[in-house]
């Protein structure tokens, strides 16, 4: 897990279904952080089933099948 300010932080779960234009991200501490995908060009390539199709690893990363590039907490707390 992330220690991000003496919190440990972790994803949950990643979702485009709100606001046009944002990625919903749920934090294992209870937070949801909105990110502008323009933040991401290369999920922002992604059709919306390519971004449907994501994967969370040991809850610190995430990335796409249609793409090789993989993120972090770090990277959308960033923002």
């Amino acid at each position: 897990m992330c220690k991000y300010k003496d919190v440990t932080i972790g994803i949950k779960k990643l979702d485009f279904g709100g606001k046009r234009g944002t990625m919903a991200v749920y934090l294992t501490d209870g937070r949801e952080v909105i990110v502008p995908i323009s933040m991401f060009p290369d999920i922002k390539k992604l059709s919306k089933s390519q971004r449907e199709d994501y994967m969370i690893m040991d809850d610190q990363y995430f990335s796409f099948e249609a793409i090789s590039r993989i993120y972090s907490v770090k990277d959308v707390l960033k923002y």
